[in-house]
C-alpha cells in the first residue's frame, strides 16, 4: 500500500525536523559558525563533495536545512535552500542559471525591487533581462526570446498590483524555448498555490512576508521542483552539466540528478556570496510556518471582506482583488488558488486622485502605513509616494500601478475594527 501523502496543514507542523527519542520536538539552533571533525581526509571529503554534512556556516547549517525541507515538503519540491532575503533568493535562482551574456525574460508587473536588481543590477553583470506583458498572447511573449535566454520568470500573485500569473501558459512558452520557468509564490505561499503543480519548475519566496507572517525576520528560499531535465538542454546549461573545475570536474546534473540546482547554488553561490539565512531567523521562520495554514485562510477570508466593502464605498473609485467576481483575474484565481483563496493583499484608489489617497491614509489610526507587506497586521502603502516615489504619473501607469493605488495588506485583526478605521478615515476626507 502507497504510504498516504501528508496534508499541507500537517506538514507545516511535522515536516523538515523529525526528532528522535530523546531529542526537542522543536527545531534545534545550530548557532555556530564551524563543526568539528576526527581527521583532514573528513573534511576534505566535504570540500570535494564526496559526503554530506556541515563545515561553515555561510555555505550550509542544519537548522536552515532543516527549515528549508519544510518548504519543499510544502511546494511539493525535491530540495530548497534558505537566503537570506527575498532578493537574494531571486538572484541567486538568476544567477545559478545565467553568466555574463546571457539573456532572459520576465513578466513586467513583478515587485518593484525585482525589477530593478533584473533591469539594472543585473544588466551591469552583463545579464540582460526582456520585460514582457504577462497578460499578452503566447506568441507575443514568445517573440521576446532568444538564442541565448535561459529562463522565464514571474509572480504567482504581483506586488503591488495583484495580477495573478497564468502558470500553464508561462510553462508552456517556456518549455518550448527549453528553459525553466521560475516563479516567485509569496503572496499566495504554497498553502494557497502550489506553482509546481502547473508547470513550474523553481520557486522562489520572500519568507520575509507570510511565512514569517509577523515582520520579525528577513529571510528567503529557493525550492527546485526536480523536474527539469538539465541534460535534454546540456548545450544551454554548461554550469548544471558540464564539468566544474572548482571542485575537480564534478557535473551537477549527473551527479545530484533532482536536487542538482540546489545544490550548485549552495556550494558556489552560497559559497562565494554567502547570502545565507542566519540559523536564529531560520528558527524564528519555522514558528511562523506552523501557523501558516491557519493564517492564510484567515488572511484571505479578512482581504475578501475588505475587498467587497470598499467596492460598496462610494468615495472609492476602483478596487482590485481577484477574489471579486468581476475582476479581470477572478476565475484564473479560482482554478490555480486552492478555494480561490487569493492571499491578504488587494489594492484601491480613492476618488480624486493622488492628494487623496494620501489624505485617507494618513487618517487611518488602527491599520498602520509601513513599507511592509503581508503579516498579521493590517498596513497600507502608497507605492507613488513611497517604494515607486521617483517615477512620474506616466511611468507609474506603463509599470502598472496608478497614481492613487493603496496596497493594502489585510492582517488578522476583526475586520468590523478595520471597517471602523476606515469609515472615520472617509469621514476625515469631507
Amino acid at each position: 500500500m502507497a504510504e498516504k501523502k501528508l496534508s499541507p496543514e500537517t506538514l507545516c507542523i511535522k515536516a523538515g525536523w523529525e526528532p528522535k527519542k530523546g531529542e526537542p520536538r522543536q527545531v534545534p539552533i545550530y548557532q555556530s559558525t564551524t563543526f568539528k571533525y576526527e581527521t583532514s581526509e573528513q573534511m576534505a571529503d566535504l570540500f570535494d563533495l564526496k559526503a554530506s554534512g556541515y563545515f561553515y556556516t555561510r555555505l550550509q547549517n542544519p537548522t536552515n536545512d532543516f527549515v528549508a525541507a519544510k518548504i519543499a515538503a510544502l511546494e511539493g519540491g525535491t530540495s530548497a535552500m534558505l537566503t537570506s532575503s527575498g532578493q537574494a533568493a531571486n538572484l541567486f535562482a538568476v544567477l545559478n542559471l545565467c553568466d555574463a551574456g546571457d539573456h532572459f525574460v520576465s513578466a513586467s508587473t513583478i515587485y518593484g525591487g525585482t525589477f530593478n536588481l533584473f533591469a539594472v543590477t543585473l544588466k551591469k553583470m552583463g545579464i540582460e533581462c526582456t520585460f514582457v506583458d504577462a497578460d499578452a498572447p503566447e506568441e507575443e511573449i514568445a517573440a521576446a526570446f532568444k538564442p541565448n535566454t535561459k529562463l522565464l520568470f514571474g509572480e504567482t500573485l504581483t506586488n503591488p498590483a495583484v495580477n495573478v500569473l497564468d502558470i500553464e501558459k508561462f510553462a508552456r512558452i517556456a518549455h518550448s524555448h527549453g528553459v525553466p520557468l521560475i516563479v516567485d509564490n509569496t503572496f499566495p505561499t504554497p498553502i494557497n498555490c502550489r506553482p509546481f503543480e502547473w508547470g513550474a519548475d523553481i520557486v522562489t519566496h520572500a519568507t520575509t512576508k507570510y511565512m514569517d507572517g509577523h515582520s520579525s525576520i528577513v529571510g528567503g528560499a529557493i525550492v527546485d521542483s526536480g523536474n527539469f531535465d538539465w541534460d535534454k538542454y546540456a548545450d544551454k546549461f554548461p554550469g548544471m552539466t558540464q564539468p566544474d573545475e572548482s571542485y575537480h570536474g564534478l557535473a551537477y546534473a549527473q551527479t545530484f540528478g533532482r536536487n542538482a540546482f540546489i545544490t550548485k547554488a549552495t556550494v558556489t553561490l552560497m559559497r562565494d556570496l554567502g547570502s545565507i539565512q542566519s540559523p536564529t531567523n531560520a528558527y524564528l521562520l519555522n514558528l511562523g510556518l506552523e501557523s501558516l495554514h491557519v493564517r492564510m485562510q484567515r488572511h484571505s477570508e479578512n482581504a475578501q471582506k475588505m475587498a467587497e466593502y470598499l467596492s460598496g464605498k462610494e468615495e472609492v473609485a476602483w478596487v482590485k482583488y481577484p477574489g471579486l467576481p468581476g475582476d479581470k483575474y477572478h476565475d484564473l484565481a479560482l482554478k490555480q488558488f486552492k478555494d480561490g483563496r487569493c492571499s491578504g493583499v488587494l489594492c484601491f484608489g480613492i476618488k480624486g486622485g493622488r492628494g487623496r489617497s494620501i489624505k485617507f491614509m494618513d487618517s487611518l489610526k488602527l491599520i498602520n502605513i509601513v513599507t511592509h507587506v503581508a503579516d498579521a497586521a493590517s498596513c497600507v502603502l502608497h507605492p507613488a509616494s513611497h517604494t515607486h516615489r521617483q517615477l512620474t504619473d506616466e511611468q507609474l501607469v506603463a509599470a502598472g500601478v496608478q497614481p492613487d493605488l493603496i496596497r493594502f495588506s489585510v492582517g488578522l485583526e476583526n475586520t468590523d475594527d478595520l471597517i471602523a478605521d476606515m469609515e472615520q478615515a472617509f469621514a476625515a476626507l469631507k
